[in-house]
Parts: C-alpha cells; structure tokens; sequence
C-alpha cells in the first residue's frame, strides 16, 4: 500500500455551543493506490493559520510522504518531524503533522480491520463518563443553570464551564458573578455531579483574584480550576496550586512532549489536556500521555472540534488508563451531527469508542463542500 494524495479541506461553520459565532478548522483525507483513504484533522482555527496549514501539508508534508506505506505511521512521524526541524516543535507545523499522522492511524486500523483503540494494545475503559463541555455564553445566571441542570437531567454525568466566552454572559468578567453561578448551579444539581471551571483565554485573572475566586467557588465542590493564569505562567501555576485545594488543569495549548514534560516537573498541574489536532496527531498524543501516566496525573483529551477529532480523541482516552472522563459538546451541532452519518454520544451519560475499522469518522462529501473555504 502506498500513499496516493492528500487533499486538504478548509471548513467553516457557525457553532452553536460557540454562541453560533463562525469557527474554522482543516479536515485532511489522505488516499491510498489500494482505495483506502484516512481523514484527519488540525485544528488551526483562525483563516491565515487554516490557509498556512494546508500551504504546509501541501508544499511540504504530503510530497514528502508520497509513495510512501502510510502503515507505518511511526516513520512517516519521524519523517515529517525531521522535514520540519527548522520551522517546527510547535505552531503551523505541529498542526500540520497532526492532520497527517491521524489520517494514517486510520488508515492503519482500517487496513488492519480494527478500531483505532485496538492498534494501540489493551483497551484501559471499555467507557468513559460523558462532560458536558459549554461555553457559559447565556444571558443570566438562572439561563446558565437551567441549560446546564437540562444537560445533566440527559445523562450527562459532569459540566465544565467555560468562562470568557463570547456571547451575553458576564461569566469570566465578574469573579462575584462566577462564585454565584457555580454556587446556583450546585444548587440545582445537587452533590453527585462533577462541576468543572475552566477560566481561559477570555479570562483576565491576576494571581490574587485566582485564588480568591478559586476559594470560593471551592465551597461548592468543584472538580478542577483549568488555566486559571496564562498557560506560559508556570510560576504563577505553581502557586496557584499551593494555594488552593482542587485540583489544577492546563495543557491544551501546549504543542509536544517537551511542553508537557515541563509541566509535569513543575508539580503545578493535575489535569493535562492534550488535543491531538494540534499535538503533531494520535503518535504526539501517545507520547504525551505516556509521561503524564508515569507521573500518576490525569489525561483529558480536548476534542472540541468536529467528529473528526472527537473520534481520534475518543480512541485515545479510551486507552489511556489516566483519562477519567469525555467531553462533549452539548448542543447538537453540524459538525458533530451532519458531518458523519454515526455521530459520537454519550448513552445514559457514558461514552464508548466505536468498533468499526479506523477511528469511526468518515465526514460526507455533501457537508464537507457545503461548508468548504476555497
């Protein structure tokens, strides 16, 4: 088998967990003389790194891969890492070589006959319970509390909010207005479900004001603070962490297993999200979770994308013995339910991994040209 073409495809489309703002993303399939082809994705999200992106898989990932047996995915790996050396460990080309090296994992299973899980030795969960991963972007508290009590009366099992978010929410611009919506959502719960807070990008916290909010909200039993302080502030993150009693999540912004390792050492994180969208693919992803297994912390798979990559990141948790959960976005969307014909759910508030061969997302030509960018 030998590696035919690679055909890049930039998607556009207004999101609904995203306050229906437009958001961006590149879907790669990548084809076979045999007739097997593989679809991955880099997450690149902005127009000029989705254009970059496919400059890069074009002018360089992909003839430097043809003819080449895309079965064997860890060379093509090192290859694509050793073309990049100039320009990468990081950025467009981790992007790019994320898209590549998820394609080939599904080619790689699809060949062999098997899901994805499988060609990565023995499956760690057979399920995962289902989050329930919003942007906090309602007009008013009781909104907020009244979508997220509905996620949970469905099955979900967890919420993590998002706060900074686009949309009418104050959430992420008011430490009081934060405490009060995790107060009133535990509220309405009750005890059993895990609520996570994910401060972010949009949030502009000082060090003080972290704590301070994360103290608080404390008193409602949150699971874990994600990126309270810029994910470069590594100083900052460990007191943060000294400081608090929850649990400390980051990561999703890091680009390899050097950034990972750096915080693994640094004590100042429990939760690791890793995007294998963005990690130079599923062989990144494996690396990564690989060291934050060892350091007995928590692998948490960001799949906040299309189907495409909640199939890869799916495959991954499940065969990781440190993932202890699944996020999905809550609000039906097109590229979670219109892209693929078998769209990825949770029944009854757990997650399982599909069992037909490759990673289980095969986009349809008719929505992948609807939403297409020339």
């Amino acid at each position: 088998m030998k590696i035919k073409g690679m055909q890049p495809f930039i998607l556009a489309w207004q999101e609904p967990n995203d306050a229906d703002y437009e958001r961006m993303t590149v879907l790669l399939r990548v084809d076979t003389d045999v007739g097997i082809s593989g679809w991955g994705e880099a997450i690149a999200m902005w127009p000029e790194a989705c254009k970059a992106t496919v400059a890069v898989i074009d002018g360089g990932l992909a003839p430097l891969l043809a003819g080449e047996d895309p079965r064997r995915v860890g060379e093509c790996w090192q290859a694509m890492k050793a073309h990049t050396w100039w320009y990468g460990e990081g950025g467009i080309a981790a992007l790019a070589i994320s898209a590549v090296d998820m394609a080939l994992w599904d080619i790689a299973a699809k060949d062999a006959g098997k899901p994805l899980h499988a060609l990565f030795g023995e499956v760690a969960h057979q399920t995962l319970p289902a989050c329930a991963s919003l942007h906090v972007n309602h007009p008013t508290i009781d909104d907020t509390v009244s979508a997220v009590s509905g996620y949970i009366a469905d099955g979900f099992r967890s919420a993590k909010l998002g706060l900074g978010k686009r949309g009418a929410s104050q959430a992420g611009r008011d430490p009081d207005y934060d405490v009060a919506l995790v107060g009133a959502l535990r509220e309405a719960v009750g005890a059993t479900p895990d609520i996570m807070v994910d401060a972010g990008n949009g949030t502009r916290w000082d060090i003080e004001t972290a704590i301070r909010t994360t103290r608080r909200m404390e008193t409602f039993a949150i699971k874990w603070m994600e990126e309270p302080l810029h994910p470069g502030d590594e100083a900052g993150h460990k007191a943060f962490k000294a400081a608090v009693h929850t649990l400390v999540a980051a990561g999703e912004r890091e680009w390899g297993l050097a950034g990972y390792q750096r915080w693994i050492e640094s004590g100042a994180v429990d939760v690791f999200g890793i995007d294998p969208a963005r990690v130079e693919g599923p062989t990144g992803f494996r690396k990564i979770a690989a060291a934050i297994e060892s350091a007995n912390k928590i692998v948490n798979a960001h799949a906040w994308s299309t189907a495409v990559l909640t199939a890869a990141s799916l495959h991954l948790s499940v065969a990781s013995p440190a993932a202890i959960l699944f996020e999905l976005k809550p609000i039906p969307g097109p590229m979670q339910f219109d892209l693929v014909d078998q769209p990825f759910w949770h029944d009854n508030g757990s997650v399982q991994a599909p069992d037909r061969p490759g990673h289980g997302a095969e986009p349809k030509p008719d929505v992948v040209e609807r939403y297409r960018i020339a």
